[in-house]
């Protein structure tokens, strides 16, 4: 039977990125696909660390932190931002990779309502700022689960839907240079980002642009190992004077295949009411049987 995740904490892959890190991470397991490649040897895995990144100017870390919230429109209109829905398209996996559409809807403070389109059904990940759920009628599960521990944490834990630069002080996080590094070709400022909790992260911020490259989300276990992830932004785009990344692709450390997810809309300040990150109902009578794993088209 195929297996579908939804996880916090981005991957939302959310990542979705920096404004809703591992609020989709989703993952449909159907093959456990080709073996990792061998593992490198100690003295190996040291001479391939990324290279210093040359030639960029010697800014602190708060500079760096100022400069994104300007890149990104500004720390002011982000502040205005009270809630976010962000709609597209995620990778799937599998050995036939298949993409699926999500809605993510977001509200201050940490409200958070994923739902993702899958065979014929609609899962739901949701979390009110205190407890969560997660409802998966496609495995005839007439009721909302609640979160697991590990869940909960990451979901507690994760950045407002501002990303993790932005008023970081105001927040209670320690921000730290760490030094430069290319990604993907460019010259980045490497960031810890250390919250009021104690949780660190890492981001790093293009030293063109300002805008976020790359951002660490939370720890995922996979093949019995716990694995660095990490989420790569891209196309960003402006909307309602706002930078967001409309791509972003999630990489599993020791992994050979990632995961993109692409939004085809985002809605700055919709109207969302509190009752849409309440705990989801049961199904009816009638919707358990159309749900049942023996219905059509039921995985």
């Amino acid at each position: 039977m195929s297996k579908l995740r939804l996880g916090f904490g981005l991957t939302l892959v959310i990542a979705i990125s920096s404004y809703a890190p591992d609020a989709a991470a989703i993952k449909v397991t159907r093959d456990p696909g080709p073996p990792p490649p061998p593992a490198v040897a100690p003295q190996a895995a040291a001479v391939a660390k990324p290279a210093p990144a040359p030639s960029l100017p010697a800014l602190t870390a708060a500079q760096i932190a100022d400069k994104n919230a300007a890149a990104r429109g500004g720390a002011k209109a982000w502040r205005a931002v009270k809630t976010l829905t962000l709609s597209g398209k995620l990778d799937a996996g599998g050995k036939k990779p298949t993409q699926l559409a999500f809605t993510m809807q977001a509200k201050r403070p940490h409200k958070q309502r994923v739902a993702v389109e899958f065979a014929g059904h609609t899962a739901l990940q949701v979390f009110d700022g205190k407890d969560g759920w997660t409802y998966r009628p496609y495995l005839g599960r007439s009721g909302a689960e609640p979160f697991s521990p590990e869940e909960l944490r990451k979901s507690t834990t994760a950045d407002e839907l501002d990303g993790p630069l932005l008023d970081y002080a105001a927040k209670g996080s320690k921000l730290e240079l760490e030094g430069t590094e290319m990604v993907e070709g460019k010259a980045n400022y490497r960031l810890k980002v250390t919250t009021k909790a104690g949780v660190e992260r890492h981001v790093w911020v293009d030293g063109k642009t300002f805008l976020e490259s790359k951002i660490e989300g939370n720890p995922h276990r996979f093949d019995g190992k716990m694995r660095g992830v990490q989420s790569y932004l891209t196309d960003y785009r402006s909307v309602d004077g706002l930078m967001i990344p409309f791509e972003s692709e999630t990489r599993l450390e020791g992994v050979r295949t990632s995961h993109k997810l692409t939004l085809e809309k985002v809605e700055i300040n919709p109207a969302i009411e509190d009752s849409v990150f309440t705990k989801p109902a049961p199904l009816t009578a009638s919707a358990k049987a159309a749900h049942s794993p023996s219905a059509p088209g039921t995985p």
